[in-house]
């Protein structure tokens, strides 16, 4: 797929349904639902394959997130469908993506939160079903208020046990499971 063969919305489509289907329908992540029920969520796809200016691009959205009103856009999905088809190159911009928060002086205002198609955790195997719990159709940043972050962990007092649940729902589903879900990257 190339820049120009880029279709954007079907990229919105696909990340849209795994965020209906695995995040939300898994129940993943319990303070999705809210804001997913209320369109709040924002959709940008970077359709380019230059980091510096996925880098800019990221500064704006994050701008502009921290701009709308929060009942308008409560959090951004910024996607890059063409820039890191590896996950070990996605993970290595991470640090530079979190400095541009600090540059922004938004730290301690938002954050981020990444989902790669062939994300592994540190300690995790490739093919271990706990990986999944931060794969997504297409290289991801999350951007997040901190206030909304606060609020829904002040609701949901069982932070801590999301993890391990969101572990044990992916391993009990396994692979074959997961593809039935038809969410994850195309082939």
């Amino acid at each position: 797929m190339s820049a120009q063969g880029l279709d954007h919305a079907r990229v919105i489509a696909r990340t849209r349904l795994w965020l209906e289907r695995a995040v939300v329908g898994l129940n993943l992540c319990p303070f999705a639902k809210s804001v997913y029920a209320k369109e709040q969520v924002h959709y940008a796809v970077y359709g380019g394959g230059d980091e510096t200016e996925f880098l800019a691009i990221l500064r704006e959205q994050l701008a502009d997130l921290q701009a709308v009103d929060p009942q308008q856009r409560d959090t951004t999905l910024l996607i890059a469908p063409l820039l890191y088809p590896e996950f070990l190159d996605f993970n290595a911009m991470l640090p530079r993506a979190q400095r541009m928060v600090r540059k922004s002086g938004l730290d301690g205002v938002l954050q981020l939160a990444s989902f790669h198609p062939g994300y592994v955790f540190a300690d995790a195997q490739a093919d271990d079903m706990a990986n999944y719990t931060n794969r997504a159709p297409y290289p991801t940043l999350h951007l997040l208020r901190e206030d909304s972050v606060s609020r829904a962990v002040a609701a949901y007092p069982q932070t801590q046990d999301i993890y391990g649940r969101n572990i044990a729902t992916l391993r009990a589903l396994g692979l074959a499971g997961w593809q039935a879900l038809e969410c994850g990257p195309l082939p």
